[in-house]
């Protein structure tokens, strides 16, 4: 894509061939941690046979909530760990926010393509050990205290509750306002993600998630923007 003329947004073709690539390239960097899948949408008549739809999926990951944190909601860090592994474990490639006490709370990641705003919108759901969802109000108190500013102070998104395209069941999303217009500044002043000489479309997802990512304490391996990465 030419990134003189390219408006920040992202067709469903080529969201398709961002998606697997992103996919590929996780299970590459991080073997060890659970992997983002693709979620193929059931061939519907409406679509002409190259169309191809689904969404991205990372599910059951958990975050243990740390006492410190109970304590001092400001004092939030985030060592990801996936799937509750020992406290130690994976944590300069990790995924969610570390802690340390037994209140479990689980958390599922879709990445679905908006046909409307023409960009990756992060749908997620979050609940306890038992299986009980979360309220709104509990999902923010779960959030590690620097995703809770991104998103007291970012003026690109916000939380909301919809109902998933594909699932037909409410869940909440990051709004996509103001995407298309931060994925094209940040494409243009970034020379790592191809500068003037355009956009790969392989970097997408990985530039958008490390973004977005830090209002639910998402992180993206620094590995996953090299274009060389074998």
């Amino acid at each position: 894509m030419d990134i003189s003329s390219w408006d920040g947004t992202l067709s469903s073709s080529d969201f398709c061939l961002a998606a697997h690539a992103f996919t590929e390239k996780w299970k590459r960097i991080n073997p060890v941690l659970p992997p983002w899948s693709w979620v193929p949408r059931p061939k519907s008549p409406w679509l002409t046979s190259h169309e191809v739809e689904g969404y991205l999926s990372l599910e059951n990951m958990c975050i243990l909530r740390s006492c410190e944190e109970d304590h001092d909601e400001k004092s939030h860090k985030g060592n990801e760990e996936p799937n509750c592994p020992g406290k130690d474990e994976y944590i300069d490639n990790a995924t969610l926010v570390q802690s340390y006490s037994h209140d479990v709370r689980y958390f599922d990641f879709h990445i679905v393509h908006s046909a409307s705003y023409r960009v990756p919108v992060l749908y997620f759901r979050t609940f306890s050990s038992d299986g009980q969802p979360l309220l709104l109000e509990d999902v923010e108190k779960e959030l590690p205290g620097n995703s809770t500013n991104v998103l007291m102070e970012s003026k690109w998104t916000f939380i909301t509750q919809e109902e998933h395209p594909y699932l037909n069941r409410p869940w909440y999303k990051l709004h996509p306002c103001g995407t298309s217009e931060w994925m094209k500044l940040l494409f243009l002043t970034d020379p790592s993600l191809g500068g003037s000489q355009g956009v790969p479309v392989e970097l997408y997802l990985s530039s958008w998630i490390s973004m977005v990512g830090q209002a639910v304490g998402l992180k993206v391996p620094l590995e996953m923007f090299n274009k060389r990465t074998e």
